[in-house]
């Protein structure tokens, strides 16, 4: 079974921080290229002048927001200009936000749902494309033309009301990745979600900071019993992106310490 992605050449968004920055370094690290994404344009520039001293692939970066269809149209450009093709797309920039469940005003769904499922979705479907006509052009093409990964939570089958939004919106983007999944089958691209929790992302970090005992009660929450660094989620990341699992599409692979397994009702999921 191979797990390289030597060569490849990925997009990953939301890569100024977080799981994102991990899968970029990872994948780098790895020897692919890889553009960073994201709407931060001055962590990108700090985090391209680190990387570029590294050994492994080639980083390039892009800065725009991806809730514009122009930025997708522009970013998918940048990255053919740049490494020519695009064999791999991460879609890592998400956002959690507390909302009123009771409170039909409340602007936090439609935000989460455009922030966290429909740009994940444009970019993959302009993403799927470009992977299509690659194939197309290279009449030796076999096995997988591509791969997609979209990170979701664990709080798409968890229960906390200030987080029904954000639940919401990762319940969503599970169910577009299963319907892509079968969509791009015939065209041998693959499309899987890894949902995680109890990782120190940059929105659990920041709650950690703000939340005297978070980082404790997390911890006994989860049957590991630790918070798994967020390069523990790029390792899984280059898995499914990798041609050993090149039969494996329209999975959400749980990347938690067992946390889901548990039946309580838990303070925060991220």
């Amino acid at each position: 079974m191979s797990l390289s992605i030597s060569g490849k050449c990925a997009i990953v968004t939301g890569a100024a921080n977080g799981v994102g920055l991990a899968v970029a370094r990872h994948f780098i690290d790895r020897g692919a290229n890889v553009m960073l994404t994201d709407i931060d344009e001055a962590r990108l520039i700090d985090e391209i002048g680190e990387l570029k001293d590294e050994d492994g692939g080639t980083a390039r970066y892009f800065a725009g927001d991806l809730r514009e269809k122009l930025t997708v149209a522009n970013l998918l450009s940048a990255t053919l200009d740049a490494f020519e093709r695009v064999d791999i797309l991460v879609n890592a920039s998400r956002q959690m936000e507390v909302s009123d469940p009771l409170d039909p005003n409340d602007p936090v769904l439609g935000m989460l749902l455009e922030q966290n499922l429909l740009t994940s979705l444009r970019l993959s479907q302009k993403v799927a494309k470009q992977m299509i006509r690659q194939a197309e052009e290279d009449e030796h093409s076999s096995g997988s033309v591509g791969a997609i990964i979209n990170m979701s939570s664990i709080a798409s089958r968890r229960t906390q009301p200030e987080l029904m939004a954000y639940s919401i919106s990762s319940a969503a983007l599970d169910q577009a990745t299963r319907n892509l999944a079968v969509a791009l089958a015939p065209h041998k691209i693959r499309v899987n979600g890894i949902a995680f929790g109890s990782v120190m992302s940059a929105s659990l970090k920041g709650a950690i900071k703000q939340s005297n005992g978070l980082r404790e009660e997390i911890i006994g929450a989860t049957p590991l019993h630790r918070i798994a660094a967020a390069s523990e989620v790029a390792e899984a990341a280059q898995f499914l992106a990798s041609d050993g699992a090149g039969f494996i599409t329209g999975e959400i692979l749980t990347v938690d310490g067992g946390r889901t397994l548990l039946d309580t009702v838990e303070t925060a999921a991220h």
